[in-house]
């Protein structure tokens, strides 16, 4: 499989590593302001920054070839870039987390929050940590965590911060160095405080899920999510 890297930082070095140990070829590697022929590639991943992933998006559905998108932070137009998706009738898969451990711990917290519904006693925090060199704030990560809350309790939105507002959830995120991502979830009451959380160890196993979920859109078309890439029910 001929893989574009859309980004080639940190995280599209570490795609790049995963994805030639499992006999893949890099044919494009593309930052920030270089013109390329996308054309070259069988698939793309786009880890770029906010002001460039639409079009790196656009560039691929246009060219009618896959794209896989993790980079954070431009999601005013995601509703564009599906509709150019169902317009081209490519593919396309965006996840603020590729891990897979994270991915369960999505569908962990959705569980959590229907169980705990009806349970007011109980006040719901957020924290998020990263690396300083994290753009957004808060995390992708968070982002998706705090509306599987919503989705599924009384809350109605999340705030940035540490102040717990009525029916919103509070998001603290703190930036310290090397820390390649921790996301973690309190329900509180004055007798007990229940605790879900996910620790990244590195960045490979953001990189190993970016690289299934390449392999995985071969061939198909559509809209789709790492709940699909790995089966989750």
């Amino acid at each position: 499989m001929k893989i574009a890297l859309l980004g080639y930082g940190r995280m599209g070095k570490e795609i790049e590593k995963i994805a030639i140990s499992r006999g893949h070829e890099i044919v494009i590697k593309k930052n920030a302001g270089d013109i390329v022929d996308i054309t070259l590639a069988d698939v793309a991943i786009d880890f770029s920054v906010p002001t460039s992933a639409f079009e790196n998006i656009s560039n691929c559905l246009n060219n009618k070839i896959p794209v896989i998108s993790g980079t954070t932070g431009w999601l005013n137009k995601f509703d564009d870039a599906v509709a150019l998706c169902k317009e081209k009738q490519g593919g396309f898969i965006y996840a603020s987390n590729f891990s897979v451990g994270v991915n369960v711990f999505f569908e962990l917290n959705k569980q959590l929050a229907k169980m705990m519904k009806n349970l007011s006693n109980y006040n719901i925090t957020m924290e998020e940590i990263h690396h300083t060199k994290k753009l957004d704030a808060p995390s992708g990560t968070a982002i998706t965590l705090a509306e599987g809350i919503i989705a599924n309790t009384h809350k109605e939105n999340w705030s940035l911060g540490t102040e717990a507002k009525e029916n919103s959830i509070p998001i603290e995120a703190k930036r310290i160095p090397d820390v390649p991502g921790t996301h973690t979830v309190w329900y509180s009451s004055e007798v007990d405080t229940i605790e879900i959380k996910h620790t990244a160890h590195n960045r490979q196993g953001f990189a190993l899920g970016a690289v299934i979920a390449a392999e995985w859109i071969i061939g198909k078309t559509g809209i789709f999510s790492m709940k699909d890439v790995l089966n989750i029910s």
